[in-house]
């Protein structure tokens, strides 16, 4: 029997990301110190982990790549983000990463691969890896690489926005409109319940 599963872009939807200002940007952090959990992430993922639901990470990681920090540093905020989740009572079914980028330091990581979103890669893997039906499966991200590469996988797709004039036409002229969209995790958890519940599930 194949199963349903919600797959989850890592940084600005588990955890926070990070401003720096000596660069004047938001980015994902950098070291295993920095990473912390999205307050109240915890809820909504156990209301989707109860209604039968398997939860894997999927992420594209280009920190190593680019020069940002170490393969230790990465396993670090792995491990880290795994078990804050697994002490609010969340277990991850699985964790997919792609390290690579195109302009890549580390040239081992200067690949032409399939698992960068928006391509579908690491969706397509982890549901051949654990028999997950992608067609009754979510893909929630707060960024169009992540409803492009859900819609291409044959997901249901949940973008995480207060989506601005500009963002919409983006999404229109890219082709990557999600089917739903929410401002936080716990509103698409509603979303994915609602559904559910309306399908009988």
């Amino acid at each position: 029997m194949r199963r349903r599963a919600v797959f989850l872009d890592r940084d600005g939807v588990l955890n926070e990301m990070v401003y720096y200002p000596e660069h004047g940007i938001v980015d994902s952090p950098f070291t295993a110190r920095q990473l912390t959990l999205v307050h109240g992430v915890a809820e909504p993922l156990r209301r989707i982990s109860s209604l039968g639901y398997m939860l894997f990470v999927v992420s594209n990681q280009p920190g190593i790549a680019k020069g940002h920090f170490s393969r230790e540093e990465f396993e670090r905020m792995r491990r880290k983000l795994a078990s804050g989740l697994a002490r609010e009572g969340v277990r991850l079914d699985g964790e997919y990463y792609c390290l690579h980028h195109p302009e890549a330091k580390l040239k081992r990581y200067r690949v032409e691969c399939d698992c960068r979103k928006p391509k579908p890669g690491l969706i397509t893997r982890a549901a051949e890896e654990n028999s997950v039906s992608l067609s009754d499966s979510f893909v929630i991200g707060d960024g169009l690489v992540d409803v492009l590469a859900g819609k291409r996988a044959g997901c249901s797709t949940i973008l995480l926005s207060n989506t601005s004039g500009l963002l919409a036409r983006m999404m229109q002229e890219m082709g990557a409109e999600p089917d739903h969209q929410a401002r936080t995790l716990s509103e698409a958890s509603k979303i994915i319940e609602g559904l559910a519940v309306r399908a009988g599930r």
